[in-house]
């Protein structure tokens, strides 16, 4: 299948890889141009891991030459999928699918309206997490880290599962298991509510580029915070009547032994050495904000995640709930029609 891939990061390399090993015909294309630069400087992308072999890079000049896949794929953080779905919208055709890989902050929601003013019917498919892991210690090549054994996928409402499932599985075998809806989908999502606790209880040595390891550093203090937070997440869920996935579902000893168990098993990453981690500047604004708006919606406290916002928009000077452009410009009232929540 001709794949189009938004995006040239190290996900969508993971993509790229994965995809012509199993014989499609991907294209990445890079909206700011430098993951892209950085491709078209090397003769091949070098992929090791869960995923291996020698790739030459397949690059669109532009979003119009990559528009002309059948399959389109967004593979970038969701500070940027607004811009790149309005520059993609003009040339969307009757007969394509969309995966967002992974939906956050409802960006379904908003793309899904944007069709309709088209008078376009798009499958669109969402995950709640991307189908692998990745890193790049050595720019451009990257390493997989591993292949998702699962992951949750939902459509617009009105979307044919059966449709999503088979093209998923075809895309990259069979990991994929129907997730709900997009509330389900939304209120499932663990990264944000993990990288607040790591981030925020670690920010200084964010801002010095310490070194630290994510896993060993789950302190008690940072665990029972996060349990917090995940209490709070809950807590939202059942507001709704939803039954969602469990931080440590089926681990004995809570989800201190979760982290001690990876650590002991040689999974312990480093954490970001950069203020302008994905961890605060993507997961506050588009995983927290909207959580927080949730809340509201079904009327219950989230005193721990509003806090998480506040200080971490305090100490960066920037306000992070103002950052999402991908809400509904009504709020709270206008997410709850969209979704068709009474």
């Amino acid at each position: 299948m001709n794949v189009g891939i938004i995006g040239a990061g190290n996900i969508a390399r993971a993509y790229f890889a994965y995809l012509s090993n199993a014989g499609h015909s991907p294209r990445m294309w890079s909206p700011r141009g430098h993951a892209g630069a950085q491709l078209r400087a090397v003769p091949e992308l070098v992929v090791s891991g869960a995923v291996e072999g020698r790739f030459a890079p397949d690059l669109a000049a532009d979003i119009a030459e990559l528009a002309q896949a059948e399959i389109i794929i967004l593979a970038l953080p969701a500070t940027g999928h607004r811009a790149v779905l309005d520059q993609l919208l003009p040339h969307l055709r009757d007969g394509q699918s969309i995966l967002i890989s992974a939906q956050l902050s409802f960006a379904a929601l908003y793309l899904g309206e944007a069709l309709r003013a088209q008078g376009l019917e798009l499958p669109v498919i969402c995950w709640n997490t991307t189908a692998m892991t990745c890193k790049s210690p050595e720019p451009p090549a990257i390493r997989v880290g591993a292949l998702r054994k699962q992951v949750d996928v939902c459509t617009l409402p009105g979307g044919d599962m059966a449709h999503a499932l088979a093209l998923c599985e075809t895309l990259f075998g069979a990991r994929f298991q129907g997730g709900g809806d997009l509330l389900d989908n939304a209120l499932s999502n663990l990264n944000p509510q993990t990288h607040l606790a790591m981030a925020l209880c670690n920010l200084t040595r964010i801002e010095t580029g310490e070194a630290w390891h994510q896993n060993s550093l789950m302190t008690p203090s940072v665990v029972r915070f996060l349990e917090g937070l995940d209490a709070e997440r809950l807590a939202i869920a059942r507001g709704f009547g939803r039954s969602v996935r469990l931080q440590a579902a089926g681990a004995e000893g809570g989800l201190g032994a979760v982290f001690r168990a990876r650590v002991s098993a040689g999974t312990d990453p480093l954490g970001p050495v950069e203020t302008e981690t994905r961890y605060i500047t993507e997961d506050v604004p588009f995983g927290l904000v909207p959580l927080v708006m949730l809340a509201r919606i079904a009327g219950v406290p989230s005193p721990l995640h509003e806090s998480g916002i506040a200080i971490l928009s305090a100490c960066h000077g920037r306000d992070y709930a103002g950052l999402n452009d991908l809400l509904p410009v009504g709020g709270a009232p206008a997410l709850r029609s969209e979704l068709g929540l009474a």
